[in-house]
């Protein structure tokens, strides 16, 4: 009789524990617009680095084709946050749909648009892709809206060229090299990996580093942000503020280390085979990562001024862009956070 209320006792402890550890971890699902793409790594290296559970919460992070997809999917409901660029919430409020961006980890978007090697000949500027077939990530992804801003920056009608969508990694390399598109937006470390195959592989636009985003712009353009809709964000200012310590300490982390050290922390899936490459294209985009995942206002500022140049819905709407984000949550993030992270 003592056995059987002993394990009864045993059983019953476990439960309790089990469902006290249950009940201190918040579920939480982020949609990610390309999780191989590295404008997107701080939020896959928080969940290497533990640093979701230290903050209280159980992560599920879900890999989509693009940010248009990882929008949708959190409209939809079947996510609860977007890990994508911010500009999403810009072109959203000129719809009436309130999405805040909470955190930033892209101070630079990253894009770069690319000729394809075998059309070189025929591409030589952003005027001679007029007719031609461009690749995106997906349609009405950030990819997408870089390129119709640049078409009309430069004379073209945004809609001149043919849109057709191949994600982010090894399906928009295997697309540019097997010449299925004529040019594409990339990212690293797609185009660092073109580059190693191709090293006269030409280059219209890039927006990778402060100069060239700077000269594509005329400011600095935030990219990569956590992002949801102004209703969820009300109803769970814990797990937002748990997702911000996440990613804040993340990115202290990041900038604390070695790009040989964050690429060991990555998934091997994500590196690939050519770890040569994906460090080549690591330490280029380290300097884009955000130092503190504040929002620069000035920087949202010109994501509303480029979107309303280019989209006569958002030049009409009137959007007050400051209630597209929030400092709030990386301000009450301790300032030593993260210091210790192993």
């Amino acid at each position: 009789m003592k056995k059987i209320v002993g394990r009864l006792a045993g059983a019953l402890l476990a439960l309790v524990l089990t469902s006290g550890f249950a009940a201190a971890q918040s579920k939480v699902t982020i949609a990610i617009g390309g999780g191989s793409c590295l404008c997107y790594l701080p939020t896959v290296l928080a969940r290497q680095l533990g640093e979701y559970e230290k903050a209280g919460l159980a992560v599920e992070l879900v890999d989509l084709k693009g940010g248009s997809d990882a929008l949708k999917a959190v409209l939809g409901g079947s996510a609860d946050v977007v890990s994508g660029y911010f500009d999403h919430c810009v072109n959203l409020a000129a719809k009436k749909q309130e999405l805040v961006s909470f955190v930033v980890y892209d101070r630079y978007p990253g894009l770069v648009l690319v000729v394809s090697p075998s059309h070189n000949k025929e591409i030589n500027s952003i005027k001679d892709l007029a007719g031609k077939k461009v690749g995106v990530s997906a349609p009405g992804s950030s990819t997408d809206f870089f390129l119709k801003y640049l078409l009309k920056k430069n004379g073209l009608d945004p809609t001149s060229a043919s849109v057709i969508g191949v994600g982010l990694g090894a399906t928009a390399v295997a697309a540019m090299q097997q010449g299925q598109i004529d040019a594409a937006v990339m990212l690293d470390p797609s185009v660092t990996v073109l580059q190693g195959s191709y090293p006269d592989l030409k280059i219209l636009s890039d927006t990778r580093t402060q100069k060239d985003t700077l000269d594509v712009f005329g400011g600095e353009y935030p990219g990569g942000s956590l992002y949801t809709t102004a209703a969820w964000i009300k109803s769970h200012e814990k797990e937002v503020q748990a997702l911000t310590t996440a990613i804040v300490n993340t990115l202290t982390w990041i900038h604390s280390h070695s790009p040989e050290e964050i690429m060991a922390k990555m998934p091997e899936e994500i590196v690939g085979k050519n770890k040569e490459l994906y460090l080549a294209a690591l330490k280029n985009t380290i300097p884009m990562y955000s130092l503190n995942g504040k929002m620069d206002p000035k920087g949202a500022d010109a994501v509303l001024a480029v979107f309303s140049e280019g989209s006569p819905e958002v030049a009409k709407a009137n959007i007050d862009v400051t209630k597209t984000y929030t400092n709030k949550y990386v301000d009450q993030v301790k300032k030593t956070t993260g210091s210790s992270t192993k």
